[in-house]
């Protein structure tokens, strides 16, 4: 049976270093993917981590100098042996980050259908 997918748009392999904010306490993450909509997050399991559904996202988009900051909700979760992977949707964002969000994964599906690495050295 397939699985039923319930994002709006899809998400753009991007890996980078965040920071995640839980019940003000930071946490250092790494993403896997990023949409206009959500971000993917997997952080370090802890052993007294209370499940949380709220956090504060503070990262910057490669090629992209502004940091962004976005209040999320978790919508996955899942826990291994060596990460605690996290599937979050934006809820809160300024306007000017939700724009460079949003351009950043335009550009970049761009530069997949067309070949071209995402950035230039």
């Amino acid at each position: 049976m397939m699985r039923l997918d319930r994002r709006f748009d899809h998400r753009v392999p991007t890996e980078m270093y965040l920071n995640a904010y839980v019940n003000d306490r930071p946490h250092r993450g790494f993403t896997v993917n990023v949409s206009e909509t959500g971000i993917f997050l997997n952080t370090l399991p802890e052993v007294a981590e209370p499940r949380v559904s709220r956090l504060g996202l503070e990262f910057k988009l490669p090629g992209i100098d502004e940091t962004i900051w976005a209040g999320g909700e978790m919508c996955y979760d899942n826990v291994d042996d060596y990460f605690h992977g996290r599937g979050i949707r934006f809820t809160a964002m300024a306007s000017l980050h939700a724009r460079l969000v949003r351009e950043y994964c335009y550009r970049a599906r761009r530069r997949k259908l067309l070949g071209t690495p995402l950035l230039r050295a």
